[in-house]
């Protein structure tokens, strides 16, 4: 069997598909910076071999899977080209490896990985379904039927893929390092939308999503009536939401979730509408929302010392709210404070003060310095252009957390697409040192 090698096999799409692959019985290793990130635990746990970077990896016989953010003068894909090793980017493979089964591709510029999570678990519970998940899960089951996979906009990723079914959850301005305005991210959704096979699943109270056309059917779902499936008698409490379903005004089912604010019960209508039209019963979803686990960084929660510590991927100003409107649901009583580390600096520039506006529904805000990529180390303004747009927000280093220690009933967001999870562990740190002194 021809071993696969997952040139940077730590990204979340890539760890994703390499587990995916591994269930599936295909022999996988891969390399990466030394650096620990969180979606290299369940390769470990799968006894995957994970070297670091180096041109040696690569052997005559091998098949390279190149992660999307290196380019093709690194020194393995070099090597590969060398010895006439065969190299095929991530969204390439993947393309191509759907074609087997009944294929769900969830896009949208937020809200992509939820609802990924959330169909995959909802799907499992009826026929066998495989899935690769943004958040660094994947997973291969014997003689699956449905595929579900999280695809990815950025440079147009996700244009590689043809799949029966696309959820898009809305269309928002984001990754201004490599789409010029807004028109063209609609754009490449409009070419993505093209590709479906079978019927597009669309947020309707998205207005730019209502802009889409297609040669295959479009079912709207959401909050407004308008909607082909909507939600209304809507109750919320500190654990989740119920409410009914209509179908084009006809009651359909009263579902629960155990997940907080407006956009999970937007989440749970692209999935309910996609597996109607999948004829699968309304009562199988809703045992299987029941179960529902969550997924890795989408408000994860911890208690700590008597504080609520929340780890969230949040990294633009429209998750920023959904994760505050989260917060206020599930713990109507205690302050909420959020501690945010933006995530690349074109991002930070073009959304400045998008992301002071939705951070000024916090009660206190602190401020990380701005996370770098792999493609981009620097940038022209730095974390403090934030911190003078917020009034009483703070400047927050690694090296001093001390200030979060004085929260003590309170919910603690930490919120960021790049290394926030030290600050949290430093937190952690200093108040276990507290509490022992």
């Amino acid at each position: 069997m021809t071993l696969l090698h997952f040139t940077g096999i730590k990204g979340s799409g890539m760890s994703s598909l390499a587990q995916l692959l591994h269930d599936s019985s295909y022999k996988i290793q891969g390399s990466d910076v030394e650096k620990y990130f969180f979606t290299e635990d369940p390769l470990h746990e799968r006894n995957i071999k994970v070297l670091p970077f180096d041109e040696s990896n690569i052997q005559p016989g091998m098949k390279v899977i190149a992660g999307n953010a290196f380019k093709d003068d690194h020194a393995e894909l070099k090597r590969a080209d060398e010895l006439g090793v065969e190299v095929i980017r991530y969204h390439d493979f993947l393309g191509s490896y759907m074609e087997q089964f009944t294929s769900i591709g969830v896009t949208g510029t937020h809200g992509k990985t939820s609802t990924t999570g959330l169909l995959s678990h909802v799907l499992g519970g009826f026929a066998p379904t495989s899935y690769l998940i943004g958040d660094g899960t994947g997973k291969g089951v014997e003689n699956s039927e449905y595929f579900v996979f999280e695809a990815c906009e950025y440079k147009r990723h996700f244009l590689a893929y043809h799949p029966d079914y696309a959820i898009m959850t809305n269309i928002d301005f984001d990754h201004p390092d490599y789409f010029k305005s807004l028109d063209d991210i609609l754009d490449a959704f409009s070419q993505m939308a093209s590709q479906v096979k079978k019927a597009l699943i669309a947020c309707g109270d998205d207005e730019n999503l209502q802009r889409l056309q297609t040669q295959v059917p479009i079912v709207y779902y959401g909050l407004d009536s308008s909607n082909d499936f909507y939600a209304t008698n809507i109750e919320k409490d500190r654990v989740g939401c119920s409410f009914d379903v209509f179908i084009r005004n006809e009651f359909y089912h009263r579902f629960t979730i155990p997940l907080t604010g407006d956009h999970a019960i937007k989440n749970a209508l692209g999935v309910i509408t996609l597996c109607h039209y999948e004829n699968i019963p309304a009562e199988v979803i809703d045992a299987r929302f029941a179960t529902f686990p969550g997924v890795k960084r989408r408000f994860s929660v911890m208690e700590f010392e008597g504080r609520v510590i929340v780890d969230d991927y949040a990294h633009h100003p429209t998750e920023i709210r959904a994760t505050l409107d989260s917060a206020r649901q599930k713990y109507p009583d205690r302050e909420v404070v959020a501690v945010f580390q933006p995530h690349t600096f074109t991002r930070t520039a073009a959304l400045l003060d998008q992301f002071a506006d939705s951070l000024s529904d916090a009660d206190q805000v602190y401020l990380c310095d701005i996370f770098g990529s792999a493609r981009e180390q620097a940038g022209n303004l730095t974390i403090q252009d934030l911190v003078n747009k917020i009034p009483s927000s703070r400047h927050l280093t690694i090296d001093d957390t001390s200030d979060l220690s004085r929260h003590q009933n309170a919910v603690i967001l930490f919120m960021g697409a790049g290394d926030i999870q030290q600050y949290l562990e430093q937190f952690k740190s200093n108040i276990s040192k507290e509490e022992t002194a």
